[in-house]
């Protein structure tokens, strides 16, 4: 199960203090109340953690090195962190750098080589649209990796993480099956998408009927039905939603949801880190944004809503209420 993240406050205070430490004018006793901060708790030294390496992640996209200053402070930090052994395991924190933080999660590591090694990916803010050899459509999703096993016997096909939206073709004498993890679904003639990650499985049935197993558990999942398969392997039923289709042709529908909720959805489409206030998060929002504009929905969204979007990096953007006069 993923780690949760710091709080909104400390996360934009490690922000905060990344901007500081690159600063060419930053004195010693700046790197004091630095440190102080970062001796306040885990939470903090997460949230310092997290910030730099979404920075890490993002500087090949930019192929810059405008971060060296606070790579510094960072090494000075963890060589005191060593003697205190507050950090764990920094004799592979090397691997951790490079792999980025999501990825050395418990579990991520395998799921991130897999994915790499995929017949189809895609990279963080792009959807891919693929006919396979029987003539099923296949769209891929933001961030997404899958293997395809065809055979003269099945049509299978291995969600590796991410999410995937499938319409089949018929073909009655080859099942057409979808591993996600534990989870097995059989096609019954069927429009349906499937998201796989860290946290859950989920399944959404737009057309026709899947047949979902996993573990001891098997059920027929009808038209408009849906269900997310915890980590904890409970089941949890509901009606599907349209809104989870809709990526497949660009659009992030909002169908009267929290803002936190949309700006999650959206975060997956960006590359760093996408954050809200919890004040601001729970604003309500209704409509239909474009995927493949990231910012162009945060201007939309800052029309229609009273807050304000703040970017003091290419890669740490957040959402918080407007400031009132």
């Amino acid at each position: 199960m993923a780690a949760p993240l710091p709080s909104h406050t400390i996360l934009q205070e490690a922000a905060d203090w990344f901007a500081s430490t690159r600063s060419s004018e930053r004195s010693e006793r700046d790197q004091q109340r630095f440190q102080a901060w970062l001796d306040q708790g885990e939470e903090q030294r997460t949230a310092w953690r997290y910030v730099e390496d979404v920075s890490r992640r993002f500087a090949p996209l930019q192929g810059g090195q405008e971060d060296q200053a606070a790579i510094g402070a960072l090494k000075a930090v963890r060589k005191q962190q060593r003697r205190r052994h507050i950090i764990a395991g920094l004799a592979l924190g090397g691997l951790a750098t490079t792999l980025g933080w999501s990825v050395w999660r418990q579990g991520a590591l395998q799921r991130w080589t897999l994915a790499h090694l995929a017949d189809h990916r895609t990279r963080v803010g792009e959807v891919q649209s693929l006919t396979l050899p029987d003539g099923t459509r296949v769209w891929l999703n933001t961030d997404s990796a899958l293997n395809v096993r065809y055979t003269t016997e099945t049509r299978r096909v291995e969600l590796v993480t991410g999410e995937v939206l499938i319409q089949t073709a018929q073909d009655a004498t080859r099942p057409f099956i979808v591993n996600a993890g534990t989870a097995r679904m059989t096609a019954l003639g069927t429009r349906f998408t499937v998201r796989y990650g860290e946290d859950s499985t989920y399944l959404a049935v737009f057309e026709g009927r899947v047949a979902l197993a996993d573990g001891d558990r098997q059920q027929i999942i009808n038209t408009g039905e849906q269900v997310t398969i915890g980590t904890d392997g409970v089941w949890h039923m509901g009606q599907a939603s349209r809104a989870r289709e809709a990526w497949a042709n660009g659009v992030l529908l909002a169908e009267d949801i929290a803002l936190g909720d949309l700006l999650r959805e959206l975060g997956r489409y960006m590359p760093g880190h996408l954050g809200v206030s919890p004040e601001a998060a729970a604003l309500r929002v209704v409509g239909g944004f474009p995927l493949r504009d990231p910012d162009q929905v945060l201007a939309l969204i800052t029309r229609v809503l009273p807050v304000q979007v703040e970017k003091p990096f290419p890669w740490w953007t957040t959402v918080e209420l407007r400031a009132t006069r």
